[in-house]
């Protein structure tokens, strides 16, 4: 009796405290919207500390401090976060939870291209993009740029290499247009520009861009790319587009960690380098009694440098190309050059001088930096919000490589078997963002201040200042810095008016202003980087400065600023339900070259369903950046082979008046798009957009007006030399560059984006998604001033044939993105082929006319290519997740450069002495194997990598 007694009270005890710990309580299953489980979600009561995160299969259970009502916050990166009230009583309720895709949301989406409510990209009444925390760390490219290029058809950027600071920042481009001609904003505000201008022979040459890749993966919510004209919304450089990157708000605790490599064999080798090291964290917390929130994310990124680079054709390497005697035979003359090369030869074998003596691929570089976004709510309607970040970065990038032989730009009794230099770079980049929103009566107020700076230091290492005496140069130079700084306030209204007729609906109503500082530095190098020492070999000067990069003089150095007001008006209309027209305008006032008005119309009408035609037609304009304005330096570049010293003025120099150039002024533009967007049977979206898009006044950087010469002679009647002698008696420039407005253009294309879902199972789904870009440009007029268009040699001089090919056949004509996610269980695999369109370089001078006396071959076009990506995932437990995979899986490489058959150190087509010619193609002495002049998808090959990410 007593042990039943004992029995019952032990079960009746148990169940009261099962019944205890399971009270007030709330359990069930967080999913997405197709039903798949989401592990790893968190699930957080709002206002207080407790919370939990859904396990493997997506399952929860929250216990609460007592019964009432409550509000649960569920969210997971890249899906929306939900809120839902709830009443707890003293049971344990059920209620599970589905979770949208940022993609699929119907709500609080795009925010670019209109400022009334924000719509879907279907929905929007221009083509907008809308990229996603999952898009961007699907797949292993782990900075921003590379990961727009696979991901966003209109997109184009890559690496550059050997391009002094362009190797550390890669130039970009929306729609086939330059960097300078899209618009990036962080949360809506103006983003700065980089303090690089891009003088060297790089797509984008003669412009200056965003870094995007200052901004943290880690700290992304998502990525709005709108692609049609906004200048008349938001002002200068919104030619082709704005790129809208949206910050992390409340999330869970994110970790994530990779490394990868190249695993490639091209060029009869294998290639194991460009070691990638990549660690990011981010986390958002919210505040109590939806007081607001704060986010923290940061990212480090380390890269190798990679190398694929050709081996040096020219027969000798320490001895200087011997020249026949007048008395000698041609069997002798064979004989002491055979006899000279081998020595050569067993010269560079035994002092380890390689011929493969460049690096010609990605720099080093180490990127780390950080991001804070936050918000604070002054009770139901407004907001003080705020962002902030840090990046610091460094690289590392070759030059070319100075042989024994080239006695104007060594130092033998420092480097008697030549030298590779380094530019290095450090880069710093600061941002910072606050603002004020909310409600005066029925009006939305935004009043902000934005600010930014990017700098970049150079450090020169592993060379020498040539014109120094023997052997007491230096091997490491600062050569000084630039300096871009930005300041933007805004205030921006508007108000929202519903109507009951059945004409006019509803009507938004925004104005704005905006007053804006721009600042741009240079900043001198040291003494030794740029001085000329006197130093003579024979009767030939040597060259000043540090080879590679000499430094800025204190001529060059300067500090200008500029300032320019803004306001603009915007309306948007809806008729009944299936009507938007929408109406902008923008004037600004700059304090350098004056004012300028854009405006805007779009219109979207509902055909049937959720299928829509919309339209727009803008004019735009681009300021000319200080950097434009003010750039000044003297560089040692190189044309064909030959070093020559390079004087880039800016238009304020009196050289620039001697060719008869102004000012610069701005670009203007018209474009108009026309389209069909929507949804069918719930699961399939579309867009089709066409587009036109016309500048004029297209700021250009010149080619090199070198002084003319015969045999080495300067030649007094030259056009160019009579020019630079007004202020050059004495011949010491050799030649000069300058931007100035020049061209005329037109880019036409069409964009396509197809995604649709399949759901095939309880625990499995297919999204696939088609993505595709035809786009031309053609330069229509070239037109310089009175001066230049009188002389045919400064005519042909100021925009050449290959000038021309960067902005008509530098990037893809077209791209095609395929991506297929396949998800079952705790697995996912990701595949992803893009098809890379055709790009074609066109040599400077014409190879086409017979008497140039080149080959035809030097006009070279590189046919499209596909590269494919593929990534598997396994939910490894309730919170990490592990992914291997390629990118580039087949290992797929350009075009190789056409090499001509007497650029080769043995001479196979002609004697051995005489035959030999490295100007005949564009490979730099066999050393450049894949084209650098136009940007379709890099040279790496195969990268394969592993990554462990944790959320909790």
């Amino acid at each position: 009796m007593i042990k039943i007694l004992f029995k019952n009270s032990l079960i009746i005890l148990l169940l009261f405290f099962s019944n205890h710990l399971l009270a007030q309580g709330l359990k069930g299953k967080v999913t997405d919207s197709a039903g798949l489980a989401i592990p790893g979600a968190t699930v957080q009561v709002v206002g207080s500390k407790v919370g939990t995160s859904s396990d493997g299969n997506g399952l929860y259970a929250l216990k609460f401090p007592s019964a009432g009502a409550y509000k649960v916050r569920i969210s997971f990166t890249g899906y929306q976060t939900a809120e839902v009230a709830v009443q707890i009583d003293n049971t344990v309720k059920t209620m599970d939870f589905a979770l949208q895709d940022t993609k699929e949301l119907l709500s609080d989406v795009v925010v670019v291209g209109s400022r009334s409510t924000p719509r879907t990209n279907i929905e929007s009444v221009v083509p907008v993009d809308l990229i996603s925390t999952k898009d961007v760390k699907v797949f292993a490219q782990t900075d921003l740029t590379q990961i727009l290029n696979f991901v966003a058809p209109s997109f184009s950027s890559n690496r550059q290499t050997v391009s002094d600071g362009t190797d550390h920042i890669d130039p970009a481009s929306l729609r086939g247009l330059g960097p300078d001609q899209v618009l990036v904003l962080v949360n809506g505000k103006r983003r700065h520009t980089t303090a690089l201008v891009n003088i060297n022979g790089t797509f984008g040459r003669g412009s200056v861009g965003t870094d995007l890749n200052s901004i943290p993966v880690s700290a992304i919510e998502r990525i709005e790319v709108l692609r049609d004209g906004a200048a008349a919304q938001y002002g200068s450089d919104a030619i082709a587009g704005v790129i809208n990157i949206v910050l992390k708000k409340v999330t869970p605790y994110s970790f994530s960690t990779s490394f990868g490599q190249s695993s490639s064999n091209a060029l009869g080798r294998d290639f194991s380098d460009g070691r990638t090291f990549q660690v990011d964290f981010s986390k958002g917390w919210a505040f109590k009694n939806d007081k607001g929130f704060i986010n923290f994310a940061a990212q480090y990124l380390q890269r190798g440098y990679t190398n694929r680079g050709g081996l040096d054709t020219r027969p000798l390497l320490y001895s200087a190309s011997p020249t026949k005697g007048p008395t000698e035979t041609e069997a002798a003359f064979q004989a002491r050059f055979a006899s000279l090369k081998a020595a050569d030869d067993a010269r560079a074998a035994a002092n380890g001088l390689d011929r493969n003596n460049m690096r010609v691929g990605n720099s080093d570089s180490k990127n780390g930096g950080g991001f804070l976004n936050g918000q604070f709510n002054f009770g139901k309607t407004t907001q003080l919000y705020y962002a902030a970040g840090f990046t610091h970065k460094t690289g590392s990038a070759a030059g070319f490589y100075r042989l024994p032989t080239q006695t104007t730009q060594i130092d033998l009794s420092i480097y008697p078997n030549g030298f590779l230099p380094f530019i290095d770079t450090k880069i710093n980049d600061y941002s910072f963002s606050a603002g004020l929103r909310g409600k005066i009566g029925t009006w939305d107020y935004d009043i902000s201040n934005t600010s930014g700076e990017n700098t970049i230091a150079f450090n020169i290492n592993n060379t020498v200042n040539a014109s120094l005496p023997t052997g007491i140069s230096p091997t490491s130079f600062y050569a000084g810095e630039l300096l871009f700084r930005q300041n933007t306030s805004n205030l921006d209204i508007n108000k929202k008016h519903t109507f009951d007729g059945d004409f006019l609906t509803s009507l938004n109503t925004a104005f704005g202003g905006e007053f804006r500082i721009d600042n741009y530095q240079i900043k001198e190098g040291e003494l030794l980087s740029y001085s000329n020492g006197g130093r003579l070999i024979g009767t030939s000067p040597t060259a000043s400065g540090a080879q590679v990069f000499p430094g800025f003089k204190p001529s060059n150095a300067l500090d200008k600023s500029r300032h320019n007001v803004g306001a603009y008006a915007d309306f948007e209309a809806e008729f009944g339900p299936r009507v938007t027209l929408e109406a902008a305008g923008r004037y600004e006032n700059y304090s350098d070259f004056g004012s300028n008005f854009s405006y805007k119309f779009t219109g979207k009408v509902k055909l049937f369903g959720d299928v829509s035609i919309r339209g727009a037609y803008a004019t735009g304009f681009r300021a000319p950046s200080l950097h434009q304005q003010y750039f000044n330096n003297e560089s040692t570049q190189f044309v064909g082979t030959n070093a020559t010293q390079v004087l880039t003025v800016n238009n304020a120099n009196p050289i620039v008046a001697q060719f008869g150039v102004g000012a610069l002024k701005p670009e203007i533009s018209r474009s108009g798009s026309l389209g069909l967007a929507g949804k069918i049977a719930k699961t399939f979206t579309f867009t089709i957009d066409a587009y036109n898009i016309d500048i004029s006044d297209r700021i250009v950087f010149s080619s090199q007006y070198a002084r003319e010469r015969s045999g080495g002679v300067l030649i007094p009647t030259g056009v160019v030399n009579q020019i630079l002698n007004t202020v050059d008696p004495l011949a010491q420039i050799n030649s000069v560059q300058f931007f100035t407005n020049a061209i005329t253009t037109n880019t036409a294309g069409i964009d396509v984006v197809l995604t649709n879902r399949f759901n095939l199972g309880a625990k499995s789904s297919l999204i696939l998604s088609v993505a595709g870009n035809v786009n031309k440009t053609v330069v229509r007029s070239i037109q310089g001033s009175d001066k230049i268009e009188s002389d045919p040699t400064l005519k042909a001089k100021l925009f050449d044939r290959l000038e021309r090919s960067r902005f008509e056949s530098s990037v893809p004509k077209n791209k095609l993105n395929i991506t297929a996610t396949y998800n079952v269980n705790k697995l996912s695999f990701v595949a992803r082929t893009v098809r890379f369109g055709e790009v074609t370089y066109l040599n400077a001078i014409d190879p086409n006319i017979p008497a140039n006396g080149l080959p035809t071959q030097l006009d070279q076009t590189f046919a499209p290519k596909w590269v494919t990506d593929f990534s598997v995932s396994y939910a490894a437990g309730k919170n990490w997740s592990v992914t291997v995979g390629a990118n580039n899986i087949f290992d797929v490489y350009p075009d190789k450069l056409y090499i001509d058959p007497r650029d080769n150190q043995n001479n196979l087509s002609g004697n051995p002495a005489s035959n030999y010619s490295g100007g005949l193609d564009n490979t730099s002495n066999g050393r450049f194997l894949y084209p650098r002049a136009v940007s379709q998808f890099g040279f790496s090959g195969r990268y394969v990598y592993g990554k462990i990410a944790c959320t909790f």
